[in-house]
């Protein structure tokens, strides 16, 4: 072991001094001036030894330990401190550090020994060697050494340890790399590894060296099809075709500001060339300008920003419709589940580039005083450029997507317009295509462009209308879909509302995909059961119910009739209608689920009034029910009313159409014949059933149920339902034909004041139907407060309003002995009691199989 010894420590930023290498060093640090001074005082020797960190004030903990013991060679004064020129004589490890001074370190110092080949002469040595020496070379030559400076450098290093240190030092290293191969003993190994570290550098310079042969090529190119294309304008000038070329320049301008996919700008560039070869006077010209005019219009990456604001979407919904409260949760719950993904993925996406920050934010500091001059020292080497590399901005993406929303329900309920309510509350875009008819592909997907007059379908035309990626686009009518010879439309649909696949919609016009996956669908349909099944499963069915009575009013009363008298020329106070005329407007003259009709009849009223004002026969009228009857004449509608005297064989039974609900009489009637059953009131089949299975109750249980022994025999039976031009199906009229046809073999009367509705099973039972809030909505309007239905059926009475459910006497039954000994009159002895409402497990009811529904 060899002696201890201490020197003045020289720190040393990113730059490591080898033995044999002399290295330009600039010292300004209090700590380093001093010891240099006390190196020139002394025998003019230093300690340099590389710092872990770039830091201004170096420490014991941030030296590396193993150093090169260097001599002053030359120094000279400088503004801020000292140049130095030292050489390096040997390696050496620090086993302490002391401060002294002004922040002055002193190192205590063991020499450490090279260890050279054992066998100078081994082939595998020499092989080395002389590969180091020739790639070294190879090096200096390409980064532009002079070739008489190159060979003086390497010949004038004979000893192989030597020479790996002088090849280390002029490396473009890491300062931890370049303190490894410091560390490194073993000249073979230290070889090896410097060898390895030239034949990196060579990589890297060719691989920069093709880049530029390249780009060169590239510049050439490009200024080869300039000088074309000034020759091209000359000559198209000179045939006076300039005009039209202009217009190719500038769809070339637009196609390149568009930002699209590899596949799409392949296929819109082999377009555009298509175009630049065709003369203008041809008719292949105007289809390929007419397609590229197509896609530079289309929104490829502009998109609407949502701004979600729940009170605010809530405040517009109910300015914009009255009543509709499930509907309105339903879209409300939509908003609020697209709010919580977009903030989500912001606060991700925040998070995301946080990190990224963090880590950019390491920068390299400058070379400064002590930092070894390793550029000075090898001037002649290139930096290397940094290959920057374009970043496409993504925006904020949003996990998963919401729901293609189907709207059912009657006309004039609201459908379209809540749709332009959910853009509104979005601040969407809004398109709207009505698909009322349509039986052809085409008009899903577009033509091909090799039909004349080729179009893009309606979804695409749409998005051109919209100008945003992400609009909300309205399938209007999608249940009356046609189907021809030419295509089934409702098949095209299944990719667009696909979100698995609609974001490579490909139409035939474009023959390119199209990204539809932001596009927020809904849809609106009158009859769910008319949707194709694999349509129908991709939609989320939202039920839209027809408006009561009092709705209705405050619907006149709040929009339409403001908006008639506006759009009639009349000002407040020259024609006032009150609510008991609304009222009788709304029952009299009109019969539908929504407000179209009464908007309509309205409008006439509003007219009639703006006559007599221009004529001057008035200044204003208060219409009332006579007004009415007197300017739109009497009443068109008839609705039924609650029958007037009770009487046997006549149950009021109750249906529902999208029209809405309404009471029925079912008459029954005993006569002498074979005991026949005749069904008669056009009946579809499921009705008739209903009537064949209230026949077999009765015959089977007559004892029980008051009927006369023997009242059968011989006897026909007549079951008919008045509106006889109206087609009636469903199973719901069960225990009203029951209850009617016991009436008339019993001979009791039967109240007036009651309706009824439930499907009737052979033994009795009475099951749950469907329609039930139109069905007692019906009731109400016919007069009738008390109202008998299965008591599984209970739940549904939630969908109605809470005055409208006070004011009614709901009887919940489970067999039809509880229904006759409601329905029949004076029937006071029966056991059967007014049930109490009770809560019960839902059961689904069966689907209205017509347009009435019993």
């Amino acid at each position: 072991m060899g002696d201890r010894y201490t020197l003045p420590v020289l720190p040393l930023r990113d730059t490591v001094v080898y033995p044999g290498v002399a290295v330009p060093i600039s010292a300004g640090r209090p700590g380093t001036v001093e010891a240099v001074q006390e190196a020139l005082e002394g025998d003019r020797r230093l300690f340099a030894v590389a710092q872990r960190e770039n830091v201004d004030d170096p420490v014991p903990d941030v030296l590396y330990t193993v150093g090169t013991v260097v001599r002053i060679i030359q120094t000279h004064r400088v503004r801020g401190g000292v140049q130095l020129l030292v050489q390096g004589e040997g390696r050496a490890q620090a086993l302490s550090y002391e401060a002294e001074g002004e922040g002055m370190l002193r190192a205590v110092l063991l020499e450490m020994e090279r260890q050279p080949s054992l066998n100078l002469d081994d082939p595998a040595f020499q092989a080395l060697n002389h590969e180091l020496r020739e790639r070294a070379a190879e090096l200096g030559t390409r980064r532009g050494v002079p070739a008489e400076a190159l060979n003086h450098l390497i010949q004038g290093v004979d000893d192989p340890g030597a020479f790996a240190d002088l090849v280390s030092f002029y490396l473009e290293l890491e300062t931890e790399d370049k303190q490894k191969l410091l560390e490194t003993l073993d000249d073979e190994d230290r070889m090896r590894e410097a060898l390895v570290s030239v034949e990196r550098e060579l990589a890297r310079l060719d691989a920069q060296e093709e880049i530029q042969a390249r780009v060169q090529e590239e510049l050439g190119e490009r200024q080869r099809e300039m000088l074309l294309r000034e020759q091209l304008k000359q000559i198209q000038r000179e045939l006076g075709d300039e005009d039209e070329r202009d217009d190719v320049e500038d769809l070339r301008e637009r196609v390149e500001a568009l930002k699209l996919d590899e596949e799409q700008r392949a296929e819109v560039e082999r377009e555009l060339k298509r175009l630049e070869r065709t003369s203008p006077q041809s008719a292949e010209y105007q289809v390929i300008r007419t397609f590229l005019e197509w896609v530079t219009e289309l929104p490829w990456n502009v998109r609407s920003e949502d701004k979600i604001d729940l009170a605010l979407s809530s405040e517009i919904l109910d300015e914009d419709h009255y009543g509709l409260k499930d509907v309105k949760d339903r879209v409300l719950e939509f908003l609020a589940v697209r709010k919580l993904q977009l903030d989500r993925a912001e606060e991700e996406q925040d998070g995301a580039d946080g990190e990224e920050s963090g880590e950019s934010e390491l920068s390299e500091a400058a070379v400064t005083e002590e930092s070894g001059d390793a550029k000075g020292a090898s001037e002649v080497v290139e930096e290397s450029e940094a290959a920057s590399t374009e970043e496409e901005s993504t925006g904020v993406t949003v996990g998963g997507r919401g729901p293609i929303l189907l709207f059912v329900g009657p006309p004039g309920v609201g459908k379209t317009s809540i749709a332009q309510s959910i853009a509104r509350s979005l601040g969407r875009e809004y398109v709207r295509i009505s698909l009322g008819g349509a039986r052809d592909e085409a008009d899903i997907r577009g033509h091909r462009r090799t039909y004349v007059g080729a179009m893009p379908g309606r979804i695409i035309q749409g998005m051109r209308q919209a100008k945003s990626k992400n609009p909300v686009f309205l399938l209007d009518e999608v249940d009356k879909l046609g189907v021809s010879f030419q295509g089934d439309p409702s098949s095209a649909l299944l990719e667009v509302l696909d979100p698995a696949q609609n974001s490579s919609f490909t139409d035939h016009y474009l023959g390119m995909p199209f990204d539809l996956s932001e596009v927020l669908f809904v849809a609106t349909a009158n009859y769910a059961d008319r949707i194709p099944p694999p349509l129908y499963d991709r939609m989320e069915k939202v039920d839209f119910s027809g408006y009561t009575e009092a709705e209705k009013l405050e619907i006149a009363k709040r929009y339409l009739l403001p908006r008639q008298l506006k759009e009639n020329g009349l000002r407040e106070g020259e024609m006032s209608v009150g609510d008991e005329a609304l009222l009788a407007l709304i029952q009299e003259y009109t019969r539908e689920a929504g407000v179209r009709q009464i908007e309509r009849q309205l409008g006439k009223l509003a007219r009639k009034v703006a006559r007599k004002v221009a004529a001057d026969e008035v200044e204003q009228l208060d219409v009332d029910r006579a007004v009415i009857r007197d300017l739109i004449g009497r009443p068109r509608v008839h609705p039924e009313r609650m029958a007037p005297v009770d009487a046997v064989g006549v149950a009021t039974g109750m249906f529902y159409t999208p029209m809405g609900g309404d009471i029925m009489f079912v008459e029954a009637s005993v006569m002498t014949g074979e005991g026949a059953l005749v069904l008669t009131g056009q009946l579809g089949d499921v009705m008739k059933e209903s009537g064949r299975a209230a026949l077999s109750f009765a015959r089977s249980n007559y004892t029980s149920l008051g009927i006369p022994e023997g009242a059968l025999k011989g006897r026909d039976v007549h079951i008919h339902v008045p509106a006889g031009a109206v087609p009636k199906d469903g199973p719901s009229a069960g225990i009203t034909m029951a209850t009617a046809l016991v009436s008339a073999l019993s001979g009791r009367k039967i109240r007036r004041d009651v309706a009824m509705t439930g499907e009737l099973t052979l033994t009795g039972r009475v099951l749950p139907i469907g329609g039930v809030k139109e069905k007692l909505l019906g009731a109400v309007r016919a007069g009738i407060d008390e109202i008998i239905m299965p008591c599984d059926n209970e739940a549904d009475l939630d969908d109605l309003q809470e005055d409208i459910r006070k004011s009614l006497t709901i009887h919940l039954v489970e067999d039809l002995d509880q229904v006759i000994a409601i329905a029949f009159k004076s029937d006071k002895t029966s056991k059967a009691k007014k049930k109490p409402a009770k809560r019960k497990p839902r059961v689904k009811a069966s689907p209205a199989q017509s347009p009435a529904s019993a």
